[in-house]
């Protein structure tokens, strides 16, 4: 299993537009098998206890040298700030979760079958690998490192097929506005 690679497409301060130029990228994908994996990097109660709200189930786990996680069922608000994973959630679940974490950096990825045939720089389907779109909120990066105060919409392709993801910014009225970057998974 490999990495797939990244390129941002959309930076902006309004919330709205980025999930709707995540809806136009849906549009095109083909979405059998969609789910939906949720990342946060969260430091406030307030902010955690909404997303344990909404996504109970998720995992978390302290960050830096602690040893808290939620695999040995320790205290979650005792153990702030913390990075927190949900895999496979449903995509009626984004919205809330967006608004759960409050400025807390976030990312939403979409995990799909296929990009369409993109014939106009000579690939056919993209496969399950690099089929991927992710909409980072308060963050400028995919780790949810840089912190920012807008969201940023990335596509996904395989390293291979590199030109695919200018090929998808136009789909959508846009162009490729970063460089392409290995996913962290």
């Amino acid at each position: 299993m490999s990495n797939s690679y990244a390129q941002p497409i959309l930076r902006t301060a309004d919330l709205s537009e980025g999930l709707r130029i995540v809806q136009s990228l849906l549009g095109i994908a083909d979405l059998t098998d969609l789910e939906v994996d949720f990342d946060a990097r969260i430091s406030s109660p307030h902010s955690l206890s909404g997303v344990l709200a909404l996504l109970p189930d998720a995992e978390w786990w302290a960050e830096g040298e602690r040893d808290s996680a939620s695999d040995r069922g320790d205290d979650p608000l005792g153990s702030l700030p913390i990075w927190l994973r949900r895999w496979a959630g449903i995509p009626e679940t984004v919205e809330s979760f967006l608004k759960a974490v409050g400025d807390s950096p976030a990312s939403v990825r979409w995990d799909f079958n296929a990009w369409p045939d993109a014939p106009e720089v000579g690939l056919g389907v993209g496969g399950t690998r690099g089929a991927f779109v992710t909409l980072c909120a308060h963050a400028r990066d995919l780790d949810l490192e840089e912190q920012a105060a807008d969201y940023t919409v990335f596509v996904h392709v395989k390293q291979v097929e590199a030109e695919r993801a200018p090929w998808l910014a136009a789909q959508v009225g846009l162009r490729v506005i970063g460089d392409l970057v290995m996913a962290p998974y």
